[in-house]
């Protein structure tokens, strides 16, 4: 359904060190920057960005808006929390852990990045 996602970072380098610590933490390699200074991670199920915003104004995060990572498991949610928050990042919500709900039994991770954006690790319970 996605071809990309794209966030709006005031500081790419320090987004970036956030990013490369938390997307290493689920396998994947550094971004790679291109021409413009937007960061890259990319593999065949999609493309995660940043970028100072085009219109050249502060970038904000999406009130009620959430960038969910999914993971292989409650450990690697609970690596890819600790690699934001030494990185950056700001713990936000209950701490991880399982949540049951209409969708089920789910291990939650929640962050915010150097930018203010939410962001989620989550893996469905079997």
């Amino acid at each position: 359904m996605y071809s990309h996602i794209m966030l709006g970072a005031d500081d790419i380098e320090e987004s970036r060190k956030f990013y490369d610590a938390i997307l290493g933490a689920l396998g994947y390699a550094p971004g790679n920057m291109d021409d413009k200074g937007r960061v890259f991670w990319m593999d065949k199920s999609g493309i995660f960005a940043i970028s100072k915003p085009i219109d050249g104004k502060p970038a904000s995060c999406g009130n009620g808006s959430t960038v969910g990572f999914a993971v292989s498991g409650p450990e690697q949610a609970d690596a890819w929390h600790k690699a934001g928050l030494e990185n950056g990042g700001t713990s936000i919500e209950d701490p991880p852990g399982v949540r049951e709900g209409a969708a089920g039994s789910l291990y939650l991770a929640y962050l915010r990045d150097p930018s203010g954006n939410k962001l989620c690790a989550l893996h469905r319970m079997g």
